[in-house]
């Protein structure tokens, strides 16, 4: 259930209502909007007091139970939208901050490379993968730790932050050290003992949606990572598997505009993955800008026909550049827009 305070609420009023509730044994999680504070009790069903337990206490405005299975990251628990904020990038605060790098770290001179030109590009994060679950054992699994240090050097020489996906619990310590941003891949979408380590490391974590999953999944899968104490979670949108074969997966415009809607965490767009082909990736991503999504994860190489994995859809520099360039005056168009509908709302208020 979420207890919404008063915006008169003050500390002791606050303290009031985790003492009682820590007295039922739950937990509490604290959410801070612009004008007041909103407690999440959480629990098992039978466990939970009833709403009585906190309606009584000094400015309470409402308590209400959440109806969804997954309680932290709905809508009905933090009805505004979060905000998080990776190295400069801030994702789910209006804008379209994009994620780009290679598939995986190959040598020095491709990370490096690559790291200069994003630099120069604007782009604030380098994604990059050090270990990589690959379909076949033989192809090529990653550099390990070496590629963590060298996509750390790339990055802090250019002033970027590192996203790297964790494949396992036992990389966890090393993947942290070098990580700002933490992945999730789709094949570990619901290894729910990871999701509870990413968790827990209080890095933030970018989730990606599994090969087959549902949205009620992903948001559960999610609601594993939150319970932990870190609400600091990027949605990502990769495309699901369906019965076309046509591009590598399909991807799912829709559910992205109702993730929107059921959560207040940023959701972002994955359209090298969605779509498998180079080609469809602006388009792919200006769609998403229109939809309100987030912002994009995207794979670049200085040189996509000699990538060890995904070159097909790996856009080299050049298409990178024209990629920004198209999705400029989409961007723009829809901040304009937002600052029109923030005005609007400012002006019915007063």
């Amino acid at each position: 259930m979420i207890v919404a305070m008063k915006p008169e609420a003050d500390a002791l009023d606050i303290e009031a209502v985790i003492q009682r509730a820590t007295q039922f044994g739950c937990r509490v999680h604290r959410s801070q909007g612009e004008e007041r504070v909103i407690l999440g009790i959480l629990a098992e069903a039978r466990q939970l007091p009833s709403t009585d337990a906190f309606e009584a206490l000094p400015n309470v405005e409402r308590v209400v139970r959440i109806s969804t299975p997954y309680k932290l990251v709905s809508r009905q628990y933090q009805p505004w939208s979060s905000e998080v904020a990776v190295n400069g990038a801030r994702f789910g605060a209006g804008g379209f901050p994009i994620i780009a790098g290679p598939c995986s770290v190959e040598s020095e001179v491709q990370i490096f490379e690559t790291a200069r030109f994003l630099r120069d590009a604007g782009i604030p994060l380098l994604r990059g993968g050090a270990f990589k679950p690959r379909t076949s054992p033989y192809d090529f699994q990653g550099l390990g730790e070496e590629g963590l240090r060298l996509m750390r050097r790339a990055a802090d020489e250019n002033g970027l932050g590192v996203v790297t996906e964790l494949l396992s619990e036992a990389d966890l310590p090393a993947v942290a050290a070098y990580a700002d941003l933490i992945q999730i891949g789709a094949r570990n979408m619901q290894n729910f003992a990871l999701l509870k380590a990413a968790g827990a490391s209080r890095k933030p974590v970018l989730l990606k949606r599994g090969l087959s999953a549902t949205i009620q999944e992903f948001l559960l899968a999610a609601e594993y990572i939150a319970a932990q104490g870190n609400l600091r979670i990027i949605l990502c949108e990769r495309g699901i598997r369906t019965f076309d074969t046509s591009l590598r997966n399909t991807f799912d415009l829709a559910g992205v505009a109702l993730l929107r809607e059921l959560t207040h965490l940023p959701v972002i767009v994955d359209p090298s993955h969605a779509t498998g082909k180079r080609s469809l990736i602006a388009p792919v991503t200006r769609a998403a800008v229109a939809l309100g999504a987030d912002g994009a994860i995207v794979e670049m190489h200085p040189h996509p026909e000699q990538a060890l994995s995904d070159g097909a859809q790996s856009l080299n520099f050049e298409e990178f550049s024209n990629l920004q360039r198209t999705l400029a005056p989409y961007i723009a168009l829809r901040e304009a827009e937002r600052r029109q509908e923030t005005s609007a709302m400012a002006a019915a208020v007063a």
